[in-house]
C-alpha cells in the first residue's frame, strides 16, 4: 500500500542556487526561479508547506524582453488617492529600475498568500556580477531558452 508523505517544515533542507540573467528573457527567467522558490522541484513538494529554495540573480541589466513589448507594455502602481495613478513603461523599467523590474516579475509568479510572502524574502536580485553571498556557495541553476 502506498503511503504519500506530507513533509514537515522542520524536515525541510535549503539549497542557494545562482542564475546569470545575461542574454535570458524575462518571462523564462522568472518562471524557472519562481518554479525553485515554490519548491516544486523537489520530490519532497508539499504545498502547504514552504519548501522552496534561496535563488540569487545576478546580471539582472542583461535580462532581455522579446517583440514590440517596448511600446505596448506598461507597469502600473495606484496610490489610492485620485490621480495618484504611476505608469511607467518597459524601458523605463529596464533602465532605471532593473531589479524592481525582475522582483516583479517573479513576485507574480508566486501565491499571493502569506506562504508566497516567505517565499519572496528568498529571492535576491543584484543589477551586475556581485553579490555578497559566497559564503553560502550557491550552485549554479541551469535554465533552457
Amino acid at each position: 500500500m502506498r503511503q504519500t508523505t506530507m513533509t514537515k517544515p522542520a524536515d525541510v533542507v535549503r539549497q542557494w542556487y545562482i542564475v546569470d540573467g545575461t542574454d535570458m528573457t524575462l518571462g523564462r527567467l522568472a518562471s524557472a526561479v519562481a518554479h525553485v522558490l515554490h519548491g516544486k522541484h523537489k520530490v519532497t513538494y508539499t504545498p502547504n508547506v514552504e519548501g522552496g529554495d534561496y535563488v540569487i540573480v545576478i546580471n539582472a541589466d542583461k535580462v532581455v524582453y522579446t517583440g514590440d513589448q517596448e511600446y505596448k507594455k506598461s507597469y502600473y502602481n495606484h496610490s489610492s488617492y485620485p490621480g495618484g495613478l504611476r505608469t511607467r513603461s518597459i524601458k523605463v523599467m529596464k533602465d532605471k529600475y532593473t531589479v524592481e523590474w525582475i522582483e516583479r516579475a517573479i513576485h507574480g509568479m508566486l501565491p499571493h498568500t502569506r506562504l508566497g510572502d516567505v517565499q519572496r524574502k528568498h529571492l535576491f536580485v543584484y543589477k551586475d556580477g556581485n553579490h555578497p553571498h559566497a559564503a553560502q556557495q550557491p550552485i549554479a541553476l541551469e535554465i533552457k531558452g
